[in-house]
Formats: C-alpha cells, structure tokens, sequence
C-alpha cells in the first residue's frame, strides 16, 4: 500500500480475533497478589524480551485487576502449564470452578502455582500502553522447571494437545 494512503481497511474485531486464534502459545498463570491472598490469571501472551537483562513481557488488559495491584517494582509469578494442568486454563480465566485445587507456593513474598512445566519470579522494571492492553516489561529473579512434560497449548480458542511424530519413521514413510 503506498505511503499516505486513507484507504485503511476497518479490522473487524472478531476476526481479528479468529486470525489471532491461529497462532498457537503456551498457556501461563500469572499469579499475584490481591489483598495479602495468591491469585491468578490465565494469560497466553507472555514472551521473553532480552536475555542480557533477563526480560519477559505480558500483555493484560486494562480492565483486569492485576492492574489494580501490580505496578512498577512488584514481582508476580509466571506458571507454565502442562496438559495435566489443563483444568487450571479456564479456571484462572474467568470461570472458576469449585472442586479445582489450585496450590500456591511462596517464593520471597510472590505465589507460584505448585507442579507447572515452569515457574518464573519476576519484577515490574516497565509498563506500556498498548490499545486496551497494557505491557508489563519484568526482570526474571528466579527461574525454575518441574520433570518433562507435555506443554498445554491454545489454538483456536481451545486447549490442544501436542502430537510427537519420529521424524525417521515419519519421513521415510515406515509405520509400526
């Protein structure tokens, strides 16, 4: 298109989120805290920034209440889900379901969700506007990784399992 042009395509908001939706992610918790209690929020747009310092970004709305509590020098906790957790997705995204047992650990003050793939501890250093979201910028302080699993994926709007093929017996056309 060439520069200066007005004829701007209006972006229909639900497809853009259908096309969004074809991108797979992983599926985090970020826990925090809300009034002294552990809590959580389902998030898929998390990516790590920088590596020299250790960066990673979320990306929240500005209607949610993480917003109301962490700012600038607050840690939260990163969660990365495995498929066994797969009942922990939609019940931190809104739809609460009583008989899930979500268990937080503390680490220095910050809630982690007990069993993930991984944990990640991280502070604030940077907060962007960013259209209805906002981009809370954070340096990781603690990392650790629970014993190999299957990550839970989202693609669609569901959770998706991934399936391994070996790739000799997949290429070469051999089967079992």
């Amino acid at each position: 298109m060439p520069k200066g042009d007005a004829s701007v395509q209006t972006i229909d908001p639900q497809l853009f989120r259908r096309v969004m939706g074809r991108f797979a992610t992983g599926v985090t918790v970020v826990s925090f805290l809300c009034d002294g209690r552990p809590v959580g929020m389902t998030v898929n747009a998390f990516l790590s920034v920088s590596l020299e310092p250790p960066l990673v970004l979320i990306s929240v709305r500005k209607a949610s209440r993480f917003v109301e509590h962490v700012r600038i020098g607050v840690r939260y906790g990163i969660n990365i889900l495995s498929e066994q957790q797969r009942h922990l997705g939609p019940h931190f995204a809104n739809r609460p379901e009583q008989e899930v047992d979500a268990r937080f650990s503390d680490h220095a003050g910050t809630p982690v969700l007990d069993g993930g793939l991984a944990q990640i501890v991280a502070r604030v250093v940077d907060i962007h506007p960013a259209g209805d979201h906002l981009l809370f910028i954070a340096e990781i302080e603690y990392l650790a990784h629970g014993p190999e699993a299957q990550p839970l994926i989202f693609f669609s709007g569901r959770y998706k399992q991934i399936h391994a093929h070996d790739p000799l017996t997949h290429e070469s056309g051999a089967s079992d």
